[in-house]
């Protein structure tokens, strides 16, 4: 599984949150991604379903807390 995250380099070459559309449809791809995955790929990252599931619920704009910043 790719994994994404929500920051991107500007010209100062400082990591600065996306916001907007664009972080939502990546947070969106994430969770699709990881609702694809079979138990034995979940069991590799550490995932239960349930948590899988869980995750794959959340509306796009419910990003973790640390992707704020």
């Amino acid at each position: 599984m790719t994994v994404r995250t929500l920051a991107h380099t500007s010209r100062s070459n400082s990591r600065k949150p996306r916001k907007g559309l664009l972080a939502y449809l990546d947070l969106y791809a994430q969770r699709r991604a990881l609702a694809k995955l079979d138990q034995a790929q979940l069991r590799d990252i550490g995932v239960s379903r349930a948590e899988a599931e869980a995750e794959v619920a959340r509306p796009p704009w419910d990003a973790p807390r640390h992707w704020h910043k």
